[in-house]
């Protein structure tokens, strides 16, 4: 038979009480880690269940969003639904420059009183387009033209600026650059892939406006 002694005995019991403690916290931060439960827009709407976390997936209505103080406000939809159905979003944080009119934008957070989706996890999804860049213009040429272009619709091709590219709905969304110091600002609110990036090769489908900038309608990468 072994013994124990008192003071080994107050050992055990202090060393018993810190993993009571750990298994405890470790309980307590996995049930606060708790997965978000995936509903659609419709089932979001119809039944938002205040206060539960959620995954809500929608594209994104167009020109419904809105940036004050570093919070978007949008609206997102089923492509497979009624586009009547929609959703409210709020998120704190920038937008990426990923973000856009009808881009598919995955949506975690908790529903609030109002129906509204206090996101804090927001990821955008935009499919890659690639375009032959044989027929497009250079930024050189495009320039060039001058006023003969202004509200024609042409093609130009370029390399993304580096440190130049923004979220949609803030002016120029990039800078696209030729050869030396020739650039032109570029204008579209659409989604844009994750592989278009600084320093990436596009081609642009737009005009140029009247004040020099450059409306896109499609940005596709150079392929």
């Amino acid at each position: 038979m072994i013994l124990i002694n008192a003071k080994m005995k107050k050992r055990l019991i202090a060393v018993s009480g810190v993993v009571v403690i750990a298994i405890v916290l470790a309980l307590a931060f996995v049930g606060s880690g708790t997965a978000a439960k995936t509903m659609s827009v419709a089932e979001a709407a119809e039944n938002p269940q205040a206060g539960q976390k959620v995954q809500v997936s929608g594209n994104v209505v167009p020109n419904s969003y809105d940036t004050s103080k570093n919070v978007l406000t949008f609206k997102i939809y089923d492509p497979n639904g009624s586009p009547e159905q929609q959703l409210s979003v709020r998120y704190e944080g920038a937008a990426a420059s990923t973000f856009g009119n009808d881009v598919t934008a995955i949506c975690t957070g908790r529903i609030g009183d109002d129906g509204t989706l206090m996101c804090t996890e927001l990821v955008t999804k935009c499919p890659s387009k690639y375009e032959n860049a044989d027929s497009a213009l250079t930024v050189e040429r495009l320039l060039e033209y001058g006023n003969e272009v202004t509200g024609k619709v042409v093609k130009v091709a370029g390399e993304i600026e580096p440190d130049t590219m923004k979220a949609a709905g803030q002016s120029e969304r990039f800078y696209i650059k030729g050869n030396g110091d020739a650039r032109i600002a570029v204008v579209f609110d659409g989604p844009l892939s994750d592989e278009i990036v600084s320093g990436a090769r596009v081609v642009l489908t737009g005009s140029v406006d009247e004040s020099g900038k450059f409306q896109a309608t499609d940005v596709a990468l150079e392929g």
